[in-house]
């Protein structure tokens, strides 16, 4: 091996035990990367930043406020809402479930798509008698599974696309890379397939985790943890704000209502001043309590019983939220972003897979797919939801569609036919659409930015010139010679499955985006050693990065689903597993049938 070619080598290794690793973050591992490349030499100092102008990463962009829109028009929740009227049936709850949520992420966001389902997927199982855990993961291997149907569907198939046109020497979406359409003969006969599994058989390996289903139930009963106290006249904190209780408490309980002259004020406002002869509701351990109490001179009030109904109202909710991979919360906890004080809102409670956590509440450290139990005025509540990166767990309220609400379904199919008749590039049809959305108002500028998944989009455009140089040292070509001279006399259809296979396992504990870029030029490498039509393999390489159904780790819609369903680490598989093996005994022939070999 050359020196070149050692950097390489020893770059990727690093960045792979890095990703799963997961101490630092998968955008910051590829910048990592990037630049050690650069100050090695494989990749050139004016080539360094060229990957975040590149065609795929400006389409992954737009595609997620695009379908951000989607999301928040309320024309696709009502499609979603009649899942809830369907028979009472496992059988067919868990089939139309996961069906739906496929249709809808090959055309959005998967985890768009799977956050507009999970309420009524909850509801519905609920309906049905179905427990929740064998509920909730269906789902969110239907959002992957229907992402291999299209263009847009999911990262990797945009990515495996760009890199075909650049094989091809031609532009992105002008006959180079793959159209719109052209996954879905193989992705979509591969999706079927799965969902015919998991809805016919596959649920019923899930375990049913009894936590999943008293869980949310159990974060409700939150009575037995909610202490009154009365304000005596001789207390220090008369005429302070009740933040400075909070404080002596070091944060962690929560003002849930106080009672002053007989009127109940709920999710009281940090600034709300104490007075002689207030009560007080307070939600903590009872050394949180005591911690409170303790240089304040409140009373104890023993005599009266405490219901869940007196701490809601029409205008004050509780609410349950699943925290969302890359929230705000994730990896901070309650104290230290002030939630109550920032965002006007109480965080009641925590379950992690399915275990309520009652203790020492602010000094929880969020992770995603953690279950938190939220009160605050309706408006506030589902503003703090949306800016901590929250998921509600329950329906809200949804104004019935107009004929605005469907605009900017409108302005999607406009900009998918305009890429598909070849009037313009696909990049340029749906920026287009995001400049209109914008322009006319039906999508706000500020949440434009926020509909973007930064992350993902720094791992694009800095993982892209490294996987580049893969290439241009001839890294590729040795793995490409090692996997040929250890398999080159199998049949064509294995060579498909090792390359699906390898796609896969990188998938389960990186990000599939990034699976796509390492693996695209190998298989490209492959086909040419076997002197066959690289299509197909780069049909291989998406079909394994979006297959990632063995860990939660391994998607952000699995880790979504994590602490609703009550699900451990080792639960994935059961259901994954024997789903990866039927995705890819329809995918393997279908792509030789397809893209011939």
């Amino acid at each position: 091996m050359t020196t070149e070619q050692i950097a390489a080598f020893g770059i990727i290794l690093a960045s792979l035990i890095l990703f799963v690793w997961g101490r630092w973050r998968y955008d910051l591992v590829a910048m990592a990367a990037l630049i050690v490349s650069v100050i090695v030499g494989i990749v050139p100092a004016d080539e360094a930043f060229e990957g975040f102008s590149d065609a795929a990463v400006v389409t992954v962009a737009a595609v997620l406020i695009i379908s951000q829109s989607l999301q928040r028009s309320g024309a696709i929740n009502a499609v979603s809402s009649t899942i809830g009227k369907l028979p009472a049936n496992s059988v067919i709850q868990v089939g139309a479930m996961t069906l739906t949520v496929a249709v809808l992420s090959a055309f959005m966001n998967n985890v768009g798509a799977l956050a507009l389902m999970l309420p009524v997927a909850i509801r519905a199982a609920q309906a049905a008698g179905l427990p929740t855990s064998r509920a909730l993961m269906p789902l969110a291997f239907g959002s992957l599974l229907g992402g291999l149907a299209t263009l847009i569907g999911t990262p990797p198939n945009i990515i495996i696309s760009s890199y075909r046109a650049e094989i091809l020497g031609k532009s992105f979406g002008e006959g180079g890379g793959f159209g719109m359409f052209e996954f879905a003969p193989v992705g979509a006969a591969a999706a079927l397939a799965g969902i015919a599994f998991i809805a016919l058989f596959g649920y019923r390996l899930i375990p049913h985790r009894e936590s999943s289903d008293n869980a949310l139930e159990e974060l409700l009963h939150i009575e037995d943890y909610v202490t009154e106290l009365s304000v005596p006249k001789d207390s220090p904190l008369i005429g302070q704000p009740i933040r400075e209780l909070v404080v002596l408490a070091d944060g962690d309980i929560a003002v849930v209502a106080v009672i002053r002259d007989g009127n109940k004020v709920l999710a009281p406002p940090w600034y709300t001043r104490m007075r002689a002869g207030d009560h007080l509701m307070i939600e903590g351990g009872t050394d949180a309590i005591a911690a409170a109490t303790e240089n304040s001179n409140f009373d104890l009030v023993t005599d009266k019983e405490l219901h869940d109904a007196d701490f809601a109202s029409e205008e004050v909710l509780m609410v349950e939220a699943v925290v969302n991979p890359g929230s705000r919360l994730e990896g901070r906890t309650p104290r230290g972003l002030r939630v109550n004080t920032r965002f006007g809102v109480n965080i009641l409670a925590v379950a992690r897979q399915g275990k309520p956590i009652r203790d020492r509440i602010g000094h929880i450290r969020f992770e995603a797919g953690d279950v938190i139990l939220m009160q605050g005025p309706e408006q506030v509540l589902y503003e703090a939801l949306n800016s901590l990166g929250c998921l509600p767990l329950a329906n809200r309220e949804i104004a019935l569609a107009n004929r605005r609400s469907f605009y900017p379904l409108a302005i999607f199919a406009l900009a998918v036919a305009a890429a598909v008749t070849g009037l313009v590039r696909i990049d340029i049809a749906f920026v287009a659409a995001v400049v209109v959305l914008v322009g006319t108002r039906l999508f706000p500028l500020r949440e434009m930015y926020d509909s973007v998944e930064w992350p993902v989009i720094i791992l694009l455009g800095a993982f892209l010139p490294v996987g580049a140089a893969l290439q241009s040292t001839g890294a590729t070509m040795l793995i490409s010679d090692g996997i040929f001279q250890l398999a080159g006399d199998m049949p064509l259809w294995a060579m498909l499955l090792i390359i699906m296979t390898i796609s896969a396992v990188l998938s389960a504990v990186i990000n599939n985006a990034a699976t796509a870029v390492l693996m695209a030029p190998i298989a490209v490498s492959v086909a040419n050693s076997l002197g066959v039509n690289f299509d197909a393999f780069l049909m291989a390489v998406a079909i394994g990065a979006s297959s990632a159904f063995l860990t939660p780790i391994g998607h952000q819609s699995n880790l979504l689903v994590m602490g609703p369903g009550g699900y451990r680490f080792s639960d994935y598989w059961r259901l994954g597993l024997p789903l990866t093996v039927v995705t890819f005994a329809v995918a393997a022939p279908m792509l030789l049938l397809v893209w011939g070999g």
